[in-house]
């Protein structure tokens, strides 16, 4: 991420700002893994501490039925059930002390109650659906193929334009950042990156809500969702600077790294936190050495699981895909194309699949939600 600001600021941080009746605006430093990483400085127009009541915790923590396994498996993930209720919709699938991996599809935004993870950072991908990330930091507009990035703590809504909506969200126990190999010591990008500065989409409009009354925020925190009433609006800020906030970054904007012969998947990698990575397969020219093979190796992740996110598009390498479809390969075992993908792809030119991958380095437990969806024989589709 990079500096920003929107709003009003006072010329020194720390210092002095007043309104114009000459009272204090309400200054808080927004902050990720203590004081050591990157931060924003929040002016409000009231405080942001006033609890008027704390209700009853309500545990969200997913159920594991598998919390050791070694086989691959296939989930059909447009078979999660449409709900109205933003949260009620969010379903973990395969989770570990890194992240979690959730299907979630909502008829309907939210703009009764306020949310702030407090656990992590989401990744939320939008298969399916557009609207507005409204927050504590202004605007943000989403399509399809986005990938929008909340810093945990964030305070915010979801609206959506219609009532069909996919996401695909990573819940992040570290900061969600960019490749390091992509960014100099000042943490630009650099010019071998497959995106740049430019491809991120940051809030543009600030929504200063002066209103009192009783604000209903859910707060989660270890698994634990906490029904909070605020006396103010949280969206009352009248400015703020820094380099943590809430951004989108089109899957459509990946420029994808091609060579001769196969590029192995880290060419692919997007977003990085701790003990994941998440990729992006895109459209993309295939290798053009004379012998190439475009379809990928058999490989062994001895030491991380591989979960593929299908969008669209045709797969060369794996046969009945569908839209929404999950696979997770485990590490421990190889995994490779379906027979005849290997003859199939040679002399073919490019590719237009669409897909996300997320490769743990620890393994993943699946939940009573992922099994609902399993597709059991997968691991026999490497047969003839």
């Amino acid at each position: 991420m990079h500096y920003y600001s929107l709003g009003q600021i006072p010329h020194k941080r720390h210092t002095q700002f007043r309104k114009p009746d000459g009272s204090l605006y309400h200054e808080e430093l927004f902050s990720t893994e203590g004081f050591s990483n990157v931060y924003s400085l929040l002016y409000h127009l009231n405080p942001p501490t006033q609890i008027v009541q704390v209700g009853e915790p309500v545990s969200v923590e997913p159920k594991i039925v598998a919390d050791r396994q070694l086989k691959h498996r296939s989930f059909s993930g447009f078979q999660i059930e449409p709900e109205d209720d933003y949260l009620d919709s969010r379903k973990p699938v395969l989770v570990n002390s890194d992240c979690k991996i959730i299907l979630a599809a909502p008829r309907k935004g939210f703009s009764d109650y306020f949310y702030k993870n407090a656990d992590a950072d989401e990744v939320i991908f939008v298969h399916e659906g557009s609207g507005v990330l409204h927050s504590m930091y202004g605007k943000l507009p989403f399509q399809p193929g986005d990938y929008v990035v909340i810093p945990r703590g964030t305070i915010y809504q979801l609206e959506f334009a219609d009532s069909n909506n996919r996401l695909f969200i990573v819940e992040s126990y570290s900061p969600v950042v960019t490749p390091k190999r992509y960014r100099n010591q000042f943490g630009q990008l650099l010019e071998h990156s497959p995106f740049c500065e430019r491809d991120i989409r940051k809030p543009q409009e600030l929504e200063t809500c002066d209103e009192k009354g009783d604000f209903l925020l859910y707060i989660k925190k270890q698994d634990m969702m906490y029904p909070y009433h605020y006396l103010n609006h949280p969206f009352d800020l009248v400015g703020w600077d820094g380099y943590l906030y809430p951004y989108a970054f089109s899957i459509h904007d990946f420029e994808p790294i091609t060579g001769r012969v196969h590029q192995p998947p880290p060419v692919h990698q997007t977003f990085e936190g701790r003990g994941y990575v998440i990729c992006s397969f895109v459209p993309r020219l295939y290798d053009y050495h004379p012998l190439a093979i475009p379809a990928p190796y058999n490989h062994s992740n001895i030491d991380s699981d591989e979960v593929l996110y299908y969008v669209e598009g045709e797969f060369m390498s794996r046969k009945h895909v569908e839209r929404g479809m999950i696979t997770l390969h485990p590490g421990g075992i190889p995994h490779g194309p379906h027979p005849g993908a290997v003859e199939k792809s040679i002399g073919q030119k490019e590719t237009r699949e669409l897909a996300v991958m997320v490769d743990t380095f620890r393994p993943l437990m699946l939940t009573d939600h992922a099994a609902a969806i399993e597709n059991p024989d997968y691991y026999k589709s490497w047969l003839e």
